[in-house]
Parts: structure tokens; sequence; C-alpha cells
């Protein structure tokens, strides 16, 4: 019995190290006891394969690399910036009246403000971009959508005005299949920890 409850101990301990030598492959482990017999299991990520790069030319393989420093920038504000906006839509949606989402809207703006601008500020224009087609991504709506629904349509107007100043628009669409699959490609590898 002894022997049994050392041999156990023994192989979590090496399932525990086999879990944090590949950690970022290995979702959960689990060892289970069938018949006498001692499985160990373990559940493993997603792991995509594609066809290697193959650059036309050096314009063709700096824009893959540039697209690659940007989804790794970005796609984490993406996700956090996704679950704030579940979180602001959940508490205005309990709020009684307009003047009362208003109120609380400003101080959650506030706060948001200070969580995110210094990040934002260090960001060069063509992460500004990729953050608006990754935020398009998680929530299946343009940046114009998310102005108009948070701030009215007055300002989303001119916030897109501004962003045609400067060659951008906020109501473009991100398009997994077709002008963004290298950006789905490295968001992919990126999620998986392949890249």
């Amino acid at each position: 019995m002894l022997m049994r409850r050392i041999f156990y101990i023994v192989l979590l301990l090496m399932a525990a190290m086999s879990v944090s030598a590949r950690g970022q492959y290995v979702d959960s482990c689990m060892i289970r006891v069938e018949n006498g017999d001692t499985l160990y299991m373990a559940w493993l990520h997603e792991i995509w394969v594609y066809p290697p790069m193959r650059f036309k030319n050096k314009k063709q393989e700096r824009f893959y690399w540039r697209t690659v420093r940007d989804v790794k920038k970005c796609l984490p504000y993406a996700k956090m910036i996704t679950k704030d906006m579940e979180l602001a839509d959940r508490e205005l949606a309990k709020l009684p009246d307009k003047k009362a989402r208003k109120k609380w809207w400003r101080a959650f703006e506030r706060q948001l403000f200070k969580k995110y601008e210094k990040d934002f500020r260090g960001m060069y224009a063509s992460q500004g971009r990729m953050l608006m087609l990754l935020l398009d991504r998680e929530t299946e709506r343009t940046s114009y959508d998310l102005i108009k629904q948070y701030k009215g349509k007055t300002a989303a107007n001119f916030w897109q005005f501004v962003a045609k100043l400067f060659r951008n628009d906020l109501k473009e669409e991100y398009d997994a299949t077709d002008k963004d699959r290298i950006t789905e490609r490295v968001i992919n590898l990126v999620e998986a920890g392949q890249l």
C-alpha cells in the first residue's frame, strides 16, 4: 500500500514537471486508474499546421513580420477591451434611466483611460489599425459601430472623419477568409503558442 502511494506521488510529480516543461501546449492533465492500470492523460492545445511562408520579395517579408509584431502587441489588448465592453454592457443594462447610464459611463471611461492610455500612446499607427481589426474580430462590430453605440452618432462621424484624414477607416471589417487571411494565420499561431 505504501509503495503504491509513493508510486502515485512520483507519477504526479512527473506529470507536474511534464506540464511545466511543455506548459504552453498542455491544457490540463489527469491520472486515472482503470482495472488496476494507471493512465496518464493530457489534453493538448490545437496545433496549427500551415505551409511554410514563401515571400516574393523583401516587402512581403517585412509585411508578414510587421503583422506578427502588431498581432502580438494588440491581441491581448483586444481581448481585454472585449471583456471591458461586456462588463460595460452588463452594467449599463442594469441602470434604470439615461442619466444614470451617462454618469456611470463617464466614470468607466475615465477608468479605461487610466488603464490603457499609456500603452496606446506608445503604439505605432499600424498597431492602432491592427487593434481596430482585432476588435472587429473579437466583437463582430466595427470601431465605428462601437463608438456609435457608446458615444453616439455624432462622435462616431467625427472620429470617422479624423480616421479618413489619416487614410484609415473605422468602418473597415475584419475578413479572415480574404484580405485578412495572413492576419488570421498569425493570430492562430500566436494563440497556440507556435509563434
